[in-house]
């Protein structure tokens, strides 16, 4: 991934996106920190996840892992 700072960034924008499109993600920081990630639309249409995080989680398959409750007490604890 390249770098720009923001001030290259701003300054030659068109060339940025270019890039994006062409290379592949273009990082831009500010105050010398990583801020954002410039990607070609099709890349992030295609990271969008399909499936809603309830779907997903009953998705996974289930490895006979069997959870049993406990049969202990709950400790008492003074307030």
């Amino acid at each position: 991934m390249d770098s720009w700072k923001l001030q290259d960034a701003k300054a030659r924008f068109s060339e940025v996106v270019e890039r994006a499109l062409h290379d592949g993600p273009q990082v831009v920081t500010w105050h010398g920190e990583n801020a954002v990630v410039i990607v070609a639309y099709r890349d992030f249409v295609g990271a969008e996840p399909t499936l809603d995080f309830k779907d997903f989680l009953m998705s996974i398959p289930r490895v006979g892992l069997e959870v049993k409750p406990s049969r202990r007490r709950p400790r008492r604890i003074e307030l």
